[in-house]
């Protein structure tokens, strides 16, 4: 299901929202509209007096709303999501749905700056209002700053000697555009070009929209958000995310407890113990799927 004037061929649709349980009459939260096409699908199952709240800070995103009385949009971070339930008058629903990935629309955007295949600006904000880009690290992060975001986000084999090269060269050389870090980066890539720019490109958009802290944020509002009973879908692109989404349906964090802490009684209960992936047929279709992991657990 894609939705009018393209901006996001959605991942994982049918096995994300039939992981809902979706009540005709009941509540859910889209936590990430991007494209519209789960909240679409969620719609569709929904009877008159059900509701849809779906977030996005994105302004783009919203030009894709479809026009329906049952949706409320929430043009803010998921991360605030019980503060605006509570807005709208609902402490508790009966399911919430988070894509976490980067729509089409902003990959293929060249000024947004997400994708290594088009030259444009070092932006990468999922939210315009904000002001740190990825121009503004590389600019002024300390050599120990990238090294750290390197290694941990984008797992970049020679993290230290990326840090080092690109403190060294900013120096002359003010990088603002896609184009010009990959000039600057020639001398230093490791391996496949293309394989080593997106682990770059990765850390930088994770660090610059705060993607680890806010999904940390999500998962405990999510889980304090839901009625007993309630479904928490989540489809996460890359292993740090999922690690967490794991951890926390685990074990109710994503830490290990120190030595004199209690065990955390966790909010969640797995619904599938394994991740469900995209059929080869999805893949082939939207090679952007292939690395999909959706993850159901459900309150208890």
């Amino acid at each position: 299901m894609d939705q009018p004037g393209f901006y996001h061929t959605t991942v994982l649709l049918h096995e994300a929202v039939d992981g809902l349980n979706i009540r005709e009459g009941g509540v859910y939260v889209d936590a990430t509209f991007g494209g519209g096409g789960h909240s679409r699908a969620i719609l569709e199952k929904l009877g008159p007096k059900g509701k849809l709240i779906a977030f996005d800070q994105d302004a783009d995103a919203w030009n894709n709303k479809p026009e329906d009385d049952r949706l409320i949009p929430v043009t803010e971070n998921f991360k605030y999501i019980r503060r605006f339930l509570r807005l709208h008058g609902e402490t508790e629903v009966d399911g919430i749905l988070a894509d976490l990935g980067v729509s089409s629309f902003q990959f293929d955007t060249a000024e947004r700056g997400f994708s290594i295949r088009y030259d444009g600006p070092l932006d990468m904000r999922m939210d315009k209002r904000t002001d740190l880009t990825a121009a503004k690290v590389l600019q002024t992060y300390s050599e120990a700053q990238l090294h750290l975001l390197f290694e941990q986000y984008g797992e970049v084999r020679n993290s230290r000697q990326l840090a080092k090269h690109i403190v060294g060269q900013r120096r002359g050389f003010n990088v603002q555009t896609i184009n010009g870090l990959k000039a600057m980066l020639g001398p230093v890539m490791k391996g496949n070009p293309v394989r080593y720019l997106a682990q770059v490109f990765q850390a930088l958009r994770i660090e610059v929209n705060d993607e680890l802290g806010v999904l940390k944020e999500f998962l405990q509002q999510a889980a304090l958000s839901l009625k007993p009973g309630g479904r928490l879908s989540v489809i996460s692109f890359h292993s740090l995310e999922d690690r967490i989404v794991k951890q926390y349906i685990k074990r109710g964090r994503w830490d290990e407890p120190g030595e004199y802490e209690a065990e955390i009684k966790p909010l969640l209960k797995p619904v599938n113990p394994k991740p469900i992936e995209p059929s080869d047929e999805e893949i082939k279709r939207n090679p952007r799927a292939r690395s999909a992991k959706l993850r159901i657990a459900e309150r208890s």
